[in-house]
Protein backbone atom coordinates (compact mmCIF):
# COMPACT_ATOMS: atom_id res chain seq x y z
CA UNK A 1 0.00 0.00 0.00
CA UNK A 2 2.53 2.66 1.00
CA UNK A 3 4.31 2.00 -3.04
CA UNK A 4 1.07 2.34 -4.40
CA UNK A 5 0.76 5.66 -2.26
CA UNK A 6 4.05 6.98 -3.27
CA UNK A 7 3.39 5.62 -7.11
CA UNK A 8 -0.12 7.98 -7.15
CA UNK A 9 2.49 10.78 -5.24
CA UNK A 10 4.90 10.26 -8.06
CA UNK A 11 2.56 10.63 -11.10
CA UNK A 12 0.61 13.27 -9.57
CA UNK A 13 3.62 15.64 -9.46
CA UNK A 14 4.87 14.23 -12.99
CA UNK A 15 4.40 17.07 -15.95
CA UNK A 16 2.53 14.52 -17.87
CA UNK A 17 0.14 13.85 -15.41
CA UNK A 18 -3.39 13.76 -15.47
CA UNK A 19 -4.21 17.15 -13.15
CA UNK A 20 -1.67 18.16 -15.29
CA UNK A 21 -3.01 17.78 -18.66
CA UNK A 22 -5.99 18.30 -17.64
CA UNK A 23 -5.20 22.15 -16.49
CA UNK A 24 -3.56 22.45 -19.84
CA UNK A 25 -6.49 21.51 -21.78
CA UNK A 26 -8.82 23.51 -19.77
CA UNK A 27 -10.21 26.77 -21.45
CA UNK A 28 -7.98 29.82 -20.97
CA UNK A 29 -9.58 33.11 -19.59
CA UNK A 30 -10.00 35.64 -22.11
CA UNK A 31 -6.85 38.61 -21.59
CA UNK A 32 -7.61 41.75 -20.11
CA UNK A 33 -8.85 44.31 -22.66
CA UNK A 34 -5.74 46.89 -23.32
CA UNK A 35 -5.78 49.99 -21.78
CA UNK A 36 -7.82 51.81 -25.07
CA UNK A 37 -10.19 49.33 -26.00
CA UNK A 38 -14.00 50.86 -23.99
CA UNK A 39 -16.30 48.22 -23.01
CA UNK A 40 -18.71 50.94 -21.44
CA UNK A 41 -18.09 54.33 -21.31
CA UNK A 42 -19.70 55.53 -18.31
CA UNK A 43 -21.23 59.19 -18.05
CA UNK A 44 -20.04 61.78 -15.64
CA UNK A 45 -22.03 62.85 -12.64
CA UNK A 46 -23.02 66.39 -11.84
CA UNK A 47 -20.79 67.38 -8.81
CA UNK A 48 -22.73 70.27 -6.43
CA UNK A 49 -19.69 71.07 -5.32
CA UNK A 50 -18.22 72.54 -9.09
CA UNK A 51 -20.83 75.53 -8.54
CA UNK A 52 -21.61 75.35 -12.58
CA UNK A 53 -25.21 75.36 -13.27
CA UNK A 54 -26.76 71.33 -13.74
CA UNK A 55 -26.85 71.98 -17.91
CA UNK A 56 -23.91 74.24 -17.88
CA UNK A 57 -20.76 72.96 -19.94
CA UNK A 58 -18.13 71.11 -17.96
CA UNK A 59 -14.74 70.41 -18.37
CA UNK A 60 -13.15 67.19 -19.68
CA UNK A 61 -12.17 64.24 -17.43
CA UNK A 62 -8.79 63.21 -18.09
CA UNK A 63 -10.37 59.10 -17.96
CA UNK A 64 -13.75 60.39 -19.44
CA UNK A 65 -14.27 58.12 -22.46
CA UNK A 66 -16.35 58.11 -25.93
CA UNK A 67 -19.08 56.30 -25.86
CA UNK A 68 -18.98 56.29 -29.77
CA UNK A 69 -15.26 55.61 -30.12
CA UNK A 70 -13.81 54.76 -27.10
CA UNK A 71 -10.83 57.41 -27.32
CA UNK A 72 -10.43 59.94 -24.51
CA UNK A 73 -12.03 62.99 -25.43
CA UNK A 74 -9.94 64.95 -22.91
CA UNK A 75 -6.72 64.50 -25.23
CA UNK A 76 -8.46 66.14 -28.28
CA UNK A 77 -9.72 68.90 -26.66
CA UNK A 78 -10.04 70.68 -29.46
CA UNK A 79 -12.32 69.03 -31.21
CA UNK A 80 -14.28 68.06 -28.22
CA UNK A 81 -18.25 67.71 -27.76
CA UNK A 82 -20.69 66.86 -24.87
CA UNK A 83 -24.11 66.42 -23.95
CA UNK A 84 -25.86 67.04 -20.12
CA UNK A 85 -28.94 64.87 -19.80
CA UNK A 86 -31.82 66.00 -17.04
CA UNK A 87 -30.64 64.68 -14.13
CA UNK A 88 -27.00 66.52 -14.66
CA UNK A 89 -25.17 63.68 -15.76
CA UNK A 90 -22.92 63.88 -18.43
CA UNK A 91 -21.26 62.50 -21.37
CA UNK A 92 -18.17 63.35 -23.40
CA UNK A 93 -17.35 62.84 -26.95
CA UNK A 94 -14.00 63.01 -29.29
CA UNK A 95 -15.71 65.12 -31.80
CA UNK A 96 -18.42 66.81 -33.61
CA UNK A 97 -18.91 63.65 -35.93
CA UNK A 98 -18.77 61.48 -32.80
CA UNK A 99 -21.69 63.40 -30.88
CA UNK A 100 -23.98 63.31 -33.94
CA UNK A 101 -23.53 59.67 -34.18
CA UNK A 102 -24.45 59.64 -30.50
CA UNK A 103 -27.84 61.22 -31.22
CA UNK A 104 -28.46 59.38 -34.04
CA UNK A 105 -28.98 56.25 -31.69
CA UNK A 106 -28.56 57.41 -27.98
CA UNK A 107 -30.18 54.08 -26.56
CA UNK A 108 -27.24 52.07 -28.36
CA UNK A 109 -24.38 53.89 -27.14
CA UNK A 110 -25.88 54.89 -23.38
CA UNK A 111 -28.56 51.95 -22.42
CA UNK A 112 -31.87 53.45 -20.52
CA UNK A 113 -31.47 56.85 -21.91
CA UNK A 114 -32.97 58.40 -25.10
CA UNK A 115 -32.00 61.87 -26.91
CA UNK A 116 -35.54 63.45 -25.20
CA UNK A 117 -33.36 63.32 -21.86
CA UNK A 118 -30.80 65.23 -23.22
CA UNK A 119 -30.77 69.32 -22.35
CA UNK A 120 -28.21 70.67 -23.11
CA UNK A 121 -25.57 69.83 -26.04
CA UNK A 122 -22.19 71.48 -26.62
CA UNK A 123 -19.09 71.54 -29.39
CA UNK A 124 -15.77 73.19 -28.79
CA UNK A 125 -15.18 76.64 -30.78
CA UNK A 126 -12.72 75.74 -33.42
CA UNK A 127 -12.15 79.25 -33.88
CA UNK A 128 -11.45 80.16 -30.47
CA UNK A 129 -8.13 80.18 -29.33
CA UNK A 130 -6.91 77.76 -26.58
CA UNK A 131 -8.84 78.44 -23.15
CA UNK A 132 -9.21 76.04 -20.16
CA UNK A 133 -11.38 73.61 -21.58
CA UNK A 134 -15.09 75.66 -20.68
CA UNK A 135 -14.22 79.26 -22.39
CA UNK A 136 -14.13 77.22 -26.18
CA UNK A 137 -18.07 75.54 -25.51
CA UNK A 138 -20.68 76.55 -27.79
CA UNK A 139 -24.06 75.95 -28.24
CA UNK A 140 -23.80 72.34 -30.64
CA UNK A 141 -27.66 73.45 -31.54
CA UNK A 142 -26.78 76.66 -33.22
CA UNK A 143 -23.60 76.17 -33.94
CA UNK A 144 -22.12 76.12 -38.20
CA UNK A 145 -19.82 73.09 -38.94
CA UNK A 146 -17.59 72.76 -41.88
CA UNK A 147 -17.69 69.39 -43.89
CA UNK A 148 -14.91 68.56 -46.56
CA UNK A 149 -12.06 70.40 -45.45
CA UNK A 150 -8.67 69.85 -45.09
CA UNK A 151 -8.76 69.57 -41.01
CA UNK A 152 -8.66 65.89 -39.65
CA UNK A 153 -10.38 65.33 -36.15
CA UNK A 154 -8.96 62.29 -33.59
CA UNK A 155 -9.74 59.61 -35.71
CA UNK A 156 -7.32 61.00 -38.48
CA UNK A 157 -9.85 60.99 -41.07
CA UNK A 158 -12.67 64.15 -42.51
CA UNK A 159 -14.70 65.36 -39.36
CA UNK A 160 -16.71 68.60 -38.67
CA UNK A 161 -14.93 71.31 -37.19
CA UNK A 162 -17.80 73.54 -35.14
CA UNK A 163 -17.90 77.35 -34.87
CA UNK A 164 -20.08 79.97 -32.90
CA UNK A 165 -20.76 81.80 -36.21
CA UNK A 166 -21.32 81.27 -39.82
CA UNK A 167 -18.95 83.84 -41.03
CA UNK A 168 -16.56 81.94 -38.85
CA UNK A 169 -17.28 78.82 -40.32
CA UNK A 170 -17.05 80.56 -43.80
CA UNK A 171 -13.81 81.95 -43.55
CA UNK A 172 -12.37 78.87 -42.50
CA UNK A 173 -13.93 76.96 -45.33
CA UNK A 174 -12.08 79.69 -47.47
CA UNK A 175 -8.89 78.68 -46.08
CA UNK A 176 -9.53 74.98 -45.55
CA UNK A 177 -12.10 74.08 -48.02
CA UNK A 178 -15.27 72.34 -47.48
CA UNK A 179 -18.59 73.52 -47.18
CA UNK A 180 -20.48 75.46 -44.14
CA UNK A 181 -23.35 73.71 -42.91
CA UNK A 182 -25.93 74.47 -39.80
CA UNK A 183 -26.71 71.67 -37.48
CA UNK A 184 -29.67 70.84 -39.12
CA UNK A 185 -28.35 70.15 -42.63
CA UNK A 186 -26.26 67.52 -41.45
CA UNK A 187 -28.09 64.46 -42.35
CA UNK A 188 -28.17 60.80 -41.57
CA UNK A 189 -26.18 60.20 -44.96
CA UNK A 190 -23.60 62.39 -44.31
CA UNK A 191 -23.05 60.94 -40.88
CA UNK A 192 -22.72 58.08 -42.30
CA UNK A 193 -20.49 58.68 -45.26
CA UNK A 194 -18.30 60.33 -42.84
CA UNK A 195 -18.33 57.53 -40.06
CA UNK A 196 -17.49 55.09 -42.71
CA UNK A 197 -14.14 56.86 -43.84
CA UNK A 198 -12.71 57.22 -40.50
CA UNK A 199 -13.30 54.29 -39.37
CA UNK A 200 -15.25 55.62 -36.79
CA UNK A 201 -17.11 52.35 -35.35
CA UNK A 202 -17.21 51.62 -31.19
CA UNK A 203 -19.00 47.89 -31.22
CA UNK A 204 -21.06 47.76 -28.20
Amino acid sequence: MLAMSALAALAASAPWSVPAVRKALAPQAAPAPAPDVCIVAPPTHYDPASGLPPTAARAIPADARCPVCGMFPARSREWAAQVIFDNGDAQFFDSPLSLFMYLQDVARYSPGRSAESIVAHYVTDASAPAGDGGARWIDALGAYYVHGSSARGPMRAGNLPAFATREAAQAFAAQRGGTELAFGAIDAALIAELAGRGGHVHQH
